[in-house]
């Protein structure tokens, strides 16, 4: 079996930001060698996430408003307790989700005709990172 790992590394400008990454995503899987497989895409940050969805125009913004409507920043949050002011993040990961798994067919990642892979920052302007890792023969 082989695999390759990147990590990748992010520094938003703005707090909460959505980021197209299926051309690194498929670099890595291109530079594997691997035909057949999976690609695991993890945000290694619990206030991120990464997720598959359409590169369509509006989507980004109806998915930001729908994260901000169920976890709103600004509120007195129990995680602020800690001195933290960021728990709306750490909600807003959990209902993005922190990783997904790809299937690799091949030699390239097997994505739906619309399908793209988003890094999700809710918590931004500093520096995280997300790891890509292909495994497979």
């Amino acid at each position: 079996m082989k695999s390759e790992t990147e990590y990748v590394w992010f520094n938003t400008r703005r707090p909460r930001e959505y980021i197209n990454i299926t051309d690194k995503v498929e670099e890595v899987v291109g530079r594997s060698g691997i035909r057949e497989g999976m690609a695991l895409v993890s945000a290694m940050h619990i206030t991120a996430g990464v997720y598959v969805n359409d590169a369509e125009s509006g989507i980004i913004q109806d998915i930001d408003e729908w994260a901000e409507k169920l976890a709103p920043s600004g509120r007195d949050y129990h995680h602020h307790q800690t001195g933290e002011d960021n728990g709306d993040a750490h909600l807003k990961s959990l209902l993005i989700h922190h990783q997904v798994i790809v299937p690799i067919t091949e030699g390239r990642l097997d994505l739906g005709p619309w399908q793209q892979i988003y890094y999700a920052e809710f918590d931004g302007q500093r520096r995280k990172r997300l790891i890509i890792k292909a495994i497979g023969e």
